[in-house]
C-alpha cells in the first residue's frame, strides 16, 4: 500500500467516523433531549446515583464530551451542585469506554458493509418521513450508527494492508509509550473526539501496525485529551463550573498517571481478566478491557477523594462575588455569649444593606441597558440571608435572656427586606431601556424623584436613626403619587408615548417598593441600635416586606 493510499485510508475512515459519531450523538440528544436533562438534574441525589447517570448517559449517547458539556452547562446555571457534578463526570468516563466495545466486538468482527448500509438505508428513510418528530431523530442516530461502522471499517481496511506491507518498531519503551501518550492526546484535542483517537488504537493494534503496550498509551492518552473540550467550556463560565472542569481535568490526570506506572502489570491483569472471562484473544478486545478497567479503577480511586476534592476546589476560582458572600461577622465560638452573637448578627444584617442597597443606587442612577441580566448582588444577598438564618438557627439552641430572643424576629425582617430591595434592583436592571423624557416639567419631577431616591437610600443605610418608614413614607407616597399622575397625564395628552409611559410608570413603582423596603429596614435597625431600645411590642408590629 502506498503512502498515499494510507494516508486516504486514514482520514477517510476518520472522517467517516467522526461523521457517524455526530449523526448518532446529535440524534440521540434530539430523541432523549429532555430525558437527558431530567435524568441529570434529578438523578444525582447520591455519589451511585450519579454515577450511574453518567455511565448510563454516555454508553447511550455515545459521547462523553455531550454529558461533560451538559454536566459543566447544569453548574453555570445553578442546577446541578458541584459535587453532585463530580459523580456524573466520573460515570461519563467509564460510560464513554463503550465506544471501545464497540469498535472491538462489533465494529471488527462482522462484515461491516452487510451491518452498516442498511442501517444507513432504514436510518435515513425513517428521517427524511420523521422529520421534526422522534422517528426522524432515531432515524438520524441509526444512519450515524451505520457511517460510523463504516469508518471503522475503512480504518481496520488501511491498518491490515499497512501492517500486512510494514513492521514498526514496538515503542514499548518509556520514551516511546510516552510518545504514545503524546499521540493519543493530540489527536483527541485535533479531532475533539476520544472516540476517534480510541478507534485509530484498536483498529492500528488489531491490524497488527502497533504492539499492545503503545495501543494502551493512546487510549491512556486519548483518556487525557478529551479534558480539553471542558477547559474551553469552562473558560468564561461561573466558578462551580471552572471548579466541575477541573475535578474532570485531575480525574482524568490521576486515572490517565496511574495507568501508565501500572501499565506492564495492568497489561498481564487484563490478559488473565480476559481469559477468566472467556473474551476472544484480540489485542482491540485486550485494549476495550483495558479502557474499561482503568477508568474504573480512577473511580475507586476517587471515592475517598471526593470530599477533599469538592473542599479543595471551593477554595480555588473565587469570584469577588463570592469572597463578598461569606459572613463577616458571624463565627460561631460567640454563640455561647448571647449578647455578642446579636452584635455580630446585627453588624452582619448592616452589612447585607449596604451591599443591597448599593444594587439598588446603582440601577437608579444608571442606564438599564448597561447591566444586562441578573445583578451580582442579588445572589450575595441571597447567601448571607442564608448564612443569617442559620446563624439564628444554632442561636435558638442556646438559652438567652427574653429581651435577647425578642430581637431575632427583627433581625430576619431586616434581612427579608434587604433581599426584597436586592430582588426589585436585579428586575430593573433587567427592564427594557427607559425612553428620554423631553426637557419639560415632567422631566425634571421625574429627576428630582429618582435623586430624592438615591439620596434616601444612601441614607437609609449609613443614617437609619434618620430616615425611617415613619418620617419618610408619608412624603414617598405623595412624590409618587404626584409622578403618576403627571406620566398618566402626559400619556393621554399625547406628550409622551403610552408604551414609554407604561415603562417609566413600572419603573417607578419598582423604585418606591424598593425604597419602602429599604425605610422599613431603617426603621428596625434604628431600634436595634442598642438592647434597650426594643419595645415589648415591637415584635408584634406590621412590617413584612411586599
Amino acid at each position: 500500500m502506498s503512502v498515499l493510499s494510507f494516508a486516504g485510508g486514514l482520514t477517510g475512515g476518520i472522517g467517516l467516523f467522526l461523521l457517524g459519531m455526530w449523526l448518532m450523538t446529535d440524534g440521540l440528544k434530539l430523541a432523549a433531549g429532555p430525558a437527558l436533562e431530567r435524568i441529570l438534574a434529578r438523578s444525582t441525589s447520591t455519589r451511585l446515583r450519579g454515577l450511574a447517570s453518567g455511565v448510563l448517559i454516555t454508553a447511550v449517547v455515545q459521547s462523553s464530551t455531550a454529558v461533560t458539556l451538559a454536566a459543566i452547562g447544569f453548574v453555570n446555571a445553578g442546577l446541578l451542585a458541584l459535587g453532585n457534578a463530580l459523580w456524573v463526570l466520573f460515570g461519563s468516563n467509564v460510560g464513554t469506554t463503550m465506544t471501545g466495545w464497540l469498535v472491538a466486538v462489533v465494529g471488527l468482527n462482522f462484515d461491516i458493509e452487510v451491518l452498516a448500509l442498511p442501517m444507513i438505508g432504514v436510518g435515513m428513510l425513517l428521517h427524511f418521513t420523521g422529520e421534526g418528530r422522534q422517528r426522524g431523530a432515531l432515524g438520524m442516530t441509526l444512519a450515524g450508527f451505520g457511517v460510523l461502522f463504516l469508518g471503522i471499517d475503512v480504518l481496520k481496511d488501511s491498518f491490515t494492508d499497512l501492517g500486512s506491507q510494514m513492521t514498526l518498531p514496538g515503542g514499548s519503551g518509556v520514551l516511546g509509550v510516552l510518545a504514545h501518550i503524546g499521540a493519543g492526546i493530540v489527536i483527541t484535542v485535533l479531532m475533539q473526539s476520544s472516540a476517534a483517537s480510541l478507534a485509530i488504537a484498536l483498529t492500528a493494534a488489531q491490524g497488527g501496525l502497533i504492539d499492545i503496550t503503545p495501543a494502551a498509551a493512546v487510549v491512556i492518552g486519548a483518556n487525557i485529551g478529551t479534558t480539553a473540550t471542558a477547559i474551553f467550556a469552562a473558560l468564561k463560565a461561573t466558578s462551580n463550573a471552572r471548579r466541575t472542569a477541573a475535578a474532570h481535568v485531575l480525574f482524568n490526570l490521576l486515572t490517565g498517571v496511574v495507568a501508565l506506572l501500572l501499565l506492564p502489570w495492568m497489561i498481564d491483569a487484563i490478559e488473565w481478566l480476559r481469559e477468566l472471562l472467556e473474551l476472544e484473544a484480540a489485542p482491540a478486545v485486550t485494549l476495550a478491557l483495558f479502557h474499561t478497567s482503568f477508568n474504573i479503577l480512577g473511580v475507586m480511586l476517587m471515592w475517598p477523594l471526593a470530599g477533599p476534592l469538592t473542599e479543595f476546589l471551593a477554595q480555588r476560582f473565587r469570584t469577588a462575588e463570592e469572597d463578598e458572600a461569606r459572613p463577616r461577622h458571624l463565627d460561631d465560638t460567640v454563640l455561647s455569649v448571647p449578647a455578642m452573637a446579636l452584635s455580630a448578627l446585627i453588624e452582619e444584617v448592616r452589612r447585607t444593606g449596604k451591599i443591597s442597597l448599593r444594587a439598588a443606587e446603582r440601577v437608579i442612577r444608571s442606564d438599564a441597558s448597561a447591566m444586562p441580566g441578573k445583578q451580582p448582588e442579588q445572589a450575595v444577598v441571597a447567601q448571607l440571608n442564608v448564612a443569617i438564618a442559620g446563624f439564628i438557627t444554632r442561636l435558638h439552641g442556646i438559652s438567652m435572656a427574653a429581651e435577647s430572643a425578642q430581637r431575632l424576629p427583627l433581625i430576619l425582617r431586616v434581612a427579608r427586606y434587604y433581599d426584597a430591595v436586592a430582588e426589585l434592583a436585579s428586575e430593573l436592571a433587567i427592564m427594557p431601556v427607559m425612553p428620554a423624557l423631553a426637557k419639560t416639567a415632567l422631566a425634571e419631577r421625574m429627576q428630582d424623584f429618582l435623586d430624592t431616591a438615591q439620596a434616601w437610600l444612601h441614607d437609609s443605610v449609613h443614617s437609619p436613626e434618620r430616615c425611617g418608614a415613619g418620617t419618610m413614607q408619608p412624603e414617598l407616597t405623595q412624590r409618587y403619587q404626584e409622578l403618576k399622575a403627571a406620566l398618566l397625564e402626559a400619556g393621554a395628552g399625547g406628550e409622551i408615548d403610552v408604551h414609554d409611559m407604561e415603562l417609566h410608570l413600572r419603573r417607578i413603582s419598582r423604585i418606591r417598593r424598593m425604597l419602602e423596603q429599604s425605610l422599613k429596614a431603617a426603621d428596625l435597625l434604628s431600634e436595634l441600635g442598642s438592647p434597650s431600645a426594643v419595645p415589648a411590642g415591637t415584635a408584634a408590629k406590621e412590617t413584612t416586606p411586599e
